[in-house]
């Protein structure tokens, strides 16, 4: 029976059953008794026992027809730093996943690379094993799936985050600018002292566009707050340095800040225990991270990574899936921020006018700045 959906926080667990396949006859099921004799005598009892096991039979026989005309295939994934349990970027691509395997019992073969330079030897040895479609979870494997992709065009690449033109790579990105301006506006609006941070993770373009998207969300509500910026680091470890995170997010919180907006995967563990510490406020990002620290996390910048990756899978058990780019916005709901009851009482007073907001950007009567378009100028 497949398993229910509940976005951001569970985890399916489909169980697997294998049969073998056989022939099923009321001698072959009692020869297997030592000592009987084959004789039978058709009391009913016995006759309902046979009918009950040919039935059962029969909806086997259905059961291994289906899976005939669906067979599995196998998705392949090399996840980004931080492995697939960081509550954050990774867990959503888990999300996704779980959703697919309940969904199109596809088989799953992923590896969580040490370090960058696994990224490209971890998709290639997928590749080579016959593996149809690959996933690559981030950024910092861009560089690697312009190399691979060309190697092997029979299978299919979807990268998360960046953008590949290759016939055989879908690129799924998200308005990332456009999700933090609305947690920024939300920052602003819960803000008791008018100052705020923001805790990057690595120092790249993509994290300045989430930076630049809040500040602009926070000055659309109030134009003279203040604004205080720290990254956990310049290489890929800065993701998974939560120790780091608090380091930094404590000193912030001791000038004043009231919130602060962690982009730093799975970093962000560190910010929310400052937060709990000094009792001040947070705000997650990509997965729905409220249920962490619950009434410090006032909301979370989700990305639907969950559901970029369950399309992508279902288009190509369709043979469907193309290259080219996958967009993920505020419009078809691919970012945006969370509401539960871990932070109901937090923000619910400042929703409506905060779905307001969405339908103006949306509508084009509001611009959010983005750091891309900035770089090209």
């Amino acid at each position: 029976m497949e398993q229910p959906l509940r976005l951001f926080k569970s985890k399916y667990s489909p169980s697997h059953f294998y049969q073998e396949r056989g022939e099923f006859s009321v001698k072959n099921l009692l020869s297997i008794i030592p000592g009987h004799s084959l004789r039978l005598q058709w009391t009913p009892v016995l006759v309902r026992a046979c009918a009950c096991f040919l039935i059962t039979a029969g909806c086997t026989s259905e059961k291994e027809k289906e899976a005939s005309i669906n067979p599995t295939f196998t998705v392949g994934v090399v996840y980004d730093k931080g492995g697939k349990d960081d509550k954050a970027f990774n867990s959503m691509v888990e999300e996704g996943l779980a959703r697919a395997k309940a969904e199109h019992s596809v088989e799953i073969k992923d590896v969580e690379p040490n370090d960058d330079n696994s990224y490209e030897p971890s998709l290639n040895a997928l590749a080579q094993r016959g593996v149809p479609l690959i996933i690559a979870v981030g950024f910092t494997q861009k560089a690697a799936v312009e190399r691979v992709a060309p190697k092997h065009p029979k299978t299919h690449f979807l990268l998360i985050d960046a953008e590949v033109n290759a016939p055989n790579v879908t690129s799924a990105v998200f308005a990332d600018h456009e999700g933090s301006f609305l947690v920024g506006y939300l920052a602003a609006r819960h803000s008791k002292t008018s100052r705020i941070g923001f805790l990057g993770g690595m120092d790249v373009p993509l994290i300045r566009r989430f930076h630049l998207g809040y500040e602009a969300g926070a000055k659309h509500f109030n134009p003279k707050i203040e604004l205080n910026v720290q990254y956990v680091g310049v290489t890929g470890e800065a993701w998974a340095n939560p120790n780091r995170a608090k380091e930094l997010a404590k000193n912030l919180y001791s000038k004043g800040i009231d919130i602060i907006f962690g982009a730093a995967g799975k970093s962000n563990l560190g910010l929310f225990d400052a937060a709990e510490e000094r009792s001040a406020f947070a705000i997650g990002v990509d997965s729905n991270q409220n249920w962490i620290k619950p009434g410090r996390i006032i909301t979370s910048m989700v990305k639907r990574v969950d559901e970029a990756v369950f399309q992508a899978i279902s288009s190509f058990k369709k043979s469907e899936l193309k290259g080219g780019t996958l967009a993920m916005d505020l419009k078809n709901n691919g970012v945006g921020f969370s509401l539960d009851d871990h932070n109901r009482d937090l923000i619910a007073k400042y929703v409506k006018d905060v779905e307001e907001i969405r339908q103006q950007i949306i509508d084009g009567r509001i611009k959010v700045p983005d750091y891309y378009e900035k770089q090209k100028k």
